[in-house]
């Protein structure tokens, strides 16, 4: 088979950027089969992937958080960085939740034949992630977590309104639940508790761009629904834990201590689970590779390449 090391393929699930050389970028629409009413791109013929990939499933924006790392990557990867459904350039899912999300990355890595695989946790990335993870463990090379949540130990105090609406699922709980999908609210992603000087070092587009995705018909509705599934994603911690305890997948966590969202304690509540797990705790918040994507993305080829334990 063709040897595809040095290249990537973006996805933002209906439309595909293939990247055959860190220089060269071609973009083309995918449409899944099974999901005709959701994509409207031309068909995108099968890629024969039968290498390892490494997934990087973006968060709450677009795979336009992997720009910086990409090229570094697809020196010795295949890799796959999708828009989740509703999300960046893809289209909005009929009924959105964690575990649609997940089957519509798995059905797409399926079409391109992608078999063993590293993967990329981050923020709402994760429960995709683990999902694809926890169904199919033996396909799992590594895991690659930054910023992500699995343990009720990473909820601090900023998240009591939203627990609150988890235990009593009312529209006041709601209102309080889903308070920062604003503009303000989207720039705190980015640049909330940060140190001034690293937080000057943000593209203020970025959070002007994912509010005008955000503001997108069906979009602030797609994110309310994904908060109030993320109550059933933390319900199944336990499931979580009892994958991590019995397939002690490789691991390296990068994360930012300075995010305003995920309490660092959760980095130890990781650690506990994996001991083994290489550790880098960066100056940097929830989106550490908008300012530290260099570093990351030399740790990530190391990890990939198998040099790390």
């Amino acid at each position: 088979m063709q040897n595809r090391c040095g290249s990537a393929l973006l996805t933002r699930y209906n439309r595909v950027q293939l990247i055959p050389r860190a220089a060269d970028l071609a973009e083309r629409r995918l449409e899944v089969p099974s999901r005709p009413e959701w994509h409207k791109g031309a068909r995108w013929p099968h890629v024969g992937v039968e290498e390892k990939g490494t997934i990087l499933v973006p968060g709450v924006r677009s795979s336009r958080t992997f720009r910086d790392v990409i090229a570094p990557l697809s020196g010795c990867a295949y890799v796959v960085a999708p828009d989740l459904p509703g999300f960046g350039a893809s289209d909005l899912p009929p009924e959105p939740s964690f575990d649609m999300l997940a089957s519509a990355i798995e059905e797409l890595l399926s079409r391109l034949n992608v078999g063993r695989r590293f993967l990329y946790l981050h923020d709402f990335g994760t429960p995709v992630a683990l999902h694809l993870a926890m169904r199919a463990p033996e396909l799992v090379e590594g895991l690659v977590i930054q910023n992500a949540n699995a343990h009720r130990s990473g909820f601090g105090p900023q998240w009591a309104d939203t627990l609150d609406f988890w235990a009593a699922p009312n529209a006041a709980n709601e209102q309080a639940a889903t308070a920062h999908l604003t503009l303000e609210g989207t720039r705190d992603q980015y640049v909330a508790g940060l140190p001034a000087e690293i937080a000057a070092r943000v593209d203020p587009g970025n959070w002007i761009e994912d509010w005008r995705v955000m503001c997108l018909p069906g979009r602030l509705d797609l994110q309310k629904a994904l908060i109030a599934d993320y109550g059933r994603y933390v319900d199944r911690f336990g499931e979580v834990a009892d994958y991590l305890a019995k397939h002690q997948p490789r691991a390296m966590l990068l994360w930012g201590r300075h995010d305003a969202f995920f309490d660092i304690a959760e980095v130890q509540s990781w650690l506990v689970d994996l001991p083994r797990m290489e550790a880098h705790v960066f100056d940097a918040g929830h989106f550490l590779l908008e300012t530290h994507a260099p570093k990351a993305a030399g740790l990530m080829l190391e990890f990939v390449a198998g040099g790390s334990a």
